[in-house]
């Protein structure tokens, strides 16, 4: 049965949520499913913006049906290339022969890679700033290549002051009936998935955002329309201001994550009483991680988040703990920066976890350590307990500096 929902004069999603899917590009894990959003755009020619996931192919071509009420569908503009939002354009074109596809030339290129078809005759190429009228609305393209991938393009509504922004402000997780942010506990229910969602997806490509950003700020925007997790149409500076500070790699909040490695739990003993003696002196919202348990994304997330870092492995097999590895190659490789880092070790016969953390945290930007690195031999011993509070001064310290700078830039604001 259809499910569309009207999001403004003639203008409708007819997409589809996946709460059955378990692992987001079979990576990422989603607990709660995700949400695949297209828009259909009714006037003197009628405009698709992208299609679905082949998962929910039936419910997406069974809702355009449903709004066309007969009609013949004149465009589909392709916003991004990625198989979860063009896997229907090979059938929209057996169902409409005529059907105009809207892309740029990178968006023609990755179809033909992607899919056996090629239909040039069918092809409309369009560069920035070009415009495309369906009778009252006009629809004008705006490039936004790496955002995050080389072909992206977002569409500019003029008439309705909508952006179809691509990948660009969604979120993990499914949708339940309420489309449209303000209808959400947005707080409660998305922020966390849409940080994890741009840190992961998106993150490495900062420069770029900001590019985009810059263009966006210059248009007139009453709606934001992504195509993964509710629609913007209210408080649209919510979600601008947090992308300004995600893409420019700024920290929410001061605040520590401590990220470990620990076979027997010995790692894990000094990063608990690390935790511990912090908050003795006033730190909250404290985050700790196992790399063993817990999945990379959601340490990302909160990485991107806040504003110190401790990182804790034993030496392995004469390296760095494979977990720890992983997750700081994977932080290094999505250009994480500017955060404050501090460093513990363990090793039984061979030293090498803080010169492998050390060397991977050095090849990143504006990466600050924040005292001397703690190690142990095997376990903490009482003698060590003096050396383990010179490192936790330090964070506190730091993270008393970034408070004091952070009020003075306020103050000075307000001049």
């Amino acid at each position: 049965m259809y499910n569309v929902q009207e999001i403004a004069p003639a203008i409708y999603w007819v997409g589809g949520t996946d709460k059955r899917l378990e692992r987001f590009e079979n990576m990422f894990p989603l607990p709660q499913g995700v949400a695949y959003n297209s828009y259909l755009i009714m006037d003197e020619k009628i405009a698709l913006m992208d299609t679905v996931d082949s998962a929910i192919s039936a419910q997406f071509l069974e809702n355009i049906e449903h709004v066309l009420g007969g009609r013949t569908l004149d465009y589909l503009v392709v916003g991004h290339m990625e198989p979860d939002h063009c896997a229907n354009i090979e059938e929209l074109l057996r169902r409409y022969p005529e059907l105009k596809i809207v892309g740029n030339k990178k968006t023609f290129q990755f179809m033909e890679q992607f899919y056996s078809f090629s239909k040039p005759d069918n092809y409309l190429i369009v560069k920035e700033g070009e415009e495309l009228s369906l009778g009252e609305h006009t629809l004008r393209f705006m490039m936004a290549p790496f955002v995050h991938w080389p072909e992206v393009m977002f569409t500019y509504e003029v008439s309705k002051k909508i952006l179809f922004s691509a990948d660009a402000f969604g979120c993990f997780g499914s949708l339940s009936g309420n489309i449209f942010s303000d209808q959400t506990d947005f707080d409660g229910v998305y922020l966390e998935e849409s940080r994890r969602y741009y840190s992961n997806i998106v993150g490495k490509y900062g420069p770029q955002v900001q590019n985009v950003l810059k263009k966006v700020a210059k248009q007139d925007i009453e709606m934001i329309c992504p195509l993964h997790g509710p629609v913007w149409r209210e408080n649209l500076s919510y979600i601008l201001d947090r992308y300004q500070k995600w893409s420019a790699y700024q920290p929410e909040k001061r605040g520590v994550v401590l990220v470990y490695a620990s076979m027997y739990g010995n790692t894990e003993n000094v990063m608990n009483l690390i935790a511990s003696k912090l908050s003795a002196k006033g730190v909250q919202d404290i985050r700790m991680y196992d790399v063993s348990k817990t999945h990379p994304s959601y340490i990302i997330s909160d990485a991107w988040k806040f504003s110190h870092l401790v990182f804790g492995s034993p030496t392995y097999n004469l390296g760095l703990y494979h977990g720890m590895q992983a997750l700081l190659h994977e932080m290094a490789s999505l250009n994480l920066q500017n955060r404050k880092v501090s460093l513990v070790g363990n090793y039984t016969w061979a030293n090498a976890a803080v010169r492998e953390m050390t060397e991977i945290l050095e090849s990143m930007k504006k990466i600050e350590f924040v005292g001397e690195p703690f190690e142990i031999n095997s376990a903490l011993k009482p003698e060590q307990l003096p050396e383990l509070d010179q490192l936790v001064e330090a964070i506190y310290a730091s993270l008393n500096a970034d408070a004091a700078e952070a009020a003075a830039a306020g103050a000075g604001a307000t001049v």
